[in-house]
């Protein structure tokens, strides 16, 4: 009798909730729904077979279900045993015809080609312009072994994040991100950390880009003023001779100091003329790109810039072959000084190195977004080894920049000490090629930089106040003070070699070193797993990184 008066549509089972019975953008087949066609023609050439007495049967046990409640609510929403599996899901059609419905989108899964490729260009971003930079203030040959061993270190700490949501037993972590795996373990502190670190990225990022497009614009616009007028920067321009022009924005006096003396211009060829007072790098330019930026900024969607994320691809092979277009001219001038430095020459180990390693940790960092990137790979057990096929592609094209660009630069005439944090500035604003990279790094950033305020917006507001776009008072607040750091930045410290070895090493510890380590030891000791020899070497991880941060600032 007591069954007899229990309701026909009741509450989940026990260990079942709702939201393990999956949503519209769930990847559990129990959460596809078939849904019913209205009586109209459907255009398809190839409709797989007519509908059987026992798929009508089922088409409409569903349709009653739907017509219980409203589609909101999940209490009453069909049952299990209702739904077919991926093997016989159909859109089932009253004019006799039933259409295979595939158990994921194809669209939504990639080849490990698309995979490889779509990790490479995501983490192909400003670090590669510092990369020749970093290699001289570490030395060549550390250089080259640092960032050897930070990319095997990156690729060791991304696999952990990938592989933390599979080591959770009796949760569906499907549609986790990382920060969902930090709640698990850590709770709330653990969800805020990866997340504030994670905007700590996105805002050094936006920074290092306003610097970059100040100095492309005000570039770029040189270079039409002195072509307009027939004007020649050679002269104020401390610098090599011949078809393939270097300079030395900022000539040393000392091959030692660390970029404070200088004997020549700084960059901005100022004069009493107007064109030069009202175009400086540092002083107008800043704030000409607010007029640009700001209102798109204040977009409601930025699905518009998407559209345009391929031109950072078109970049960086155009800076690769730029790079070795001016290697190949110039030639290789190399020689090696192992500890002392000399006059055109720096040492081979230098005590500068953590500022690689700050730039490094930015330039291979992917880790708050690879899980999402991952999930769209069409076969999910290659995801370490296409894993492991992109970071070799991103480091061999960090290691073939900084290297050609390294052994390039003309030392004698000049030094080694000249390189810039941003090798385009060690070009002349009068190179055709070097103005066409500015032009089309330009145009990427000003597509790319919509985007990183976005996702920005999304992450802040959505923790705040639950909504992405609260209102346009709040994203204008929001708007204005990222805007105003970039333009800060860009007039009064313009070094992105410093703002990205900062923001990397901040970031990189607690994304990259701190919390990865610690969800697998703990992942570990749960299991039962943990060993003294793995506790030791993941803590010594995160030594690493509390080391790399603190030595960014005695640098």
């Amino acid at each position: 009798m007591e069954d007899d008066c229990r309701p026909l549509l009741g509450s989940e089972p026990s260990g079942e909730g709702l939201s393990q019975r999956g949503s519209a953008g769930s990847l559990d087949s129990r959460a596809k729904r078939p849904f019913y066609v209205e009586p109209r023609n459907i255009v398809s050439d190839d409709p797989q077979e007519r509908i059987s007495a026992e798929a009508a049967v089922l088409n409409s046990r569903v349709q009653y279900y739907s017509r219980l409640t409203g589609s909101s609510d999940a209490v009453l929403s069909p049952p299990n045993h209702v739904i077919p599996t991926a093997e016989e899901m159909y859109i089932y059609s009253p004019l006799g015809t039933a259409f295979k419905v595939s158990d994921s989108d194809p669209a939504s899964s990639n080849p490990s080609i698309v995979t490889i490729f779509a990790i490479w260009n995501t983490m192909m971003g400003t670090s590669i312009l510092s990369i020749p930079w970093g290699m001289k203030q570490a030395g060549f040959t550390l250089g080259i072994i640092i960032l050897i061993l930070t990319g095997l270190i990156m690729l060791y700490c991304c696999y952990i994040v990938i592989k933390s949501p599979k080591a959770i037993k009796g949760e569906d972590t499907s549609n986790w991100e990382f920060p969902d795996v930090c709640r698990f373990y850590f709770g709330k502190c653990g969800q805020w950390s990866s997340l504030l670190f994670s905007m700590v990225s996105l805002v050094g990022a936006m920074v290092v880009y306003w610097v970059l497009m100040s100095n492309f614009l005000y570039n770029t616009g040189q270079f039409i003023y002195n072509n307009a007028h027939n004007v020649s920067t050679s002269d104020s321009e401390f610098g090599t001779n011949g078809s393939v022009r270097v300079i030395c924005p900022y000539p040393r006096t000392d091959p030692e100091v660390n970029g404070t003396s200088y004997l020549g211009a700084t960059g901005n060829h100022t004069s009493d003329g107007g064109f030069e007072v009202y175009w400086s790098k540092t002083g107008t330019i800043p704030l000409y790109l607010i007029i640009l930026l700001l209102p798109l900024l204040c977009f409601r969607s930025a699905s518009f810039f998407a559209r345009f994320t391929f031109f950072g691809t078109i970049s960086v092979v155009y800076l690769i072959v730029l790079v070795t277009i001016q290697a190949a001219r110039l030639g290789f001038h190399l020689e090696f000084h192992w500890f002392d430095p000399s006059e055109l020459f720096v040492p081979e180990f230098r005590l500068l190195f953590p500022q690689l390693t700050g730039v490094l940790t930015l330039a291979f960092f992917i880790h708050n977004c690879i899980i999402t990137l991952m999930k769209s790979n069409k076969n999910q057990e290659n995801n370490v080894r296409d894993l492991s096929v992109a970071y070799l592609l991103v480091g061999g094209t960090y290691m073939y920049v900084g290297v050609l660009i390294f052994a390039a630069f003309p030392s004698p005439p000049l030094s080694k000490e000249c390189i810039e944090p941003n090798f385009l500035d060690n070009f002349s604003s009068s190179d055709v090629m070097v103005f066409v990279a500015r032009m089309c790094l330009l145009f990427q950033m000003i597509t790319v930089y919509p985007l990183l305020g976005y996702l920005l917006r999304v992450q802040i507001m959505s923790q705040l106040f639950g909504n992405h776009y609260p209102g346009f008072i709040h994203i204008l607040v929001l708007n204005v003070l990222i805007v105003a750091a970039g333009v800060l930045m860009a007039m009064f410290y313009p070094n992105i070699g410093s703002i990205i070895r900062f923001s990397g090493a901040i970031c990189g510890l607690a994304l990259v070193f701190l919390l990865p380590a610690l969800v697998h030891m703990v992942s570990l000791k749960q299991q039962g797993k943990l060993t003294w020899l793995s506790a030791i070497c993941h803590s010594a991880l995160i030594l690493l990184g509390v080391a790399n941060l603190i030595a960014q600032f005695f640098m």
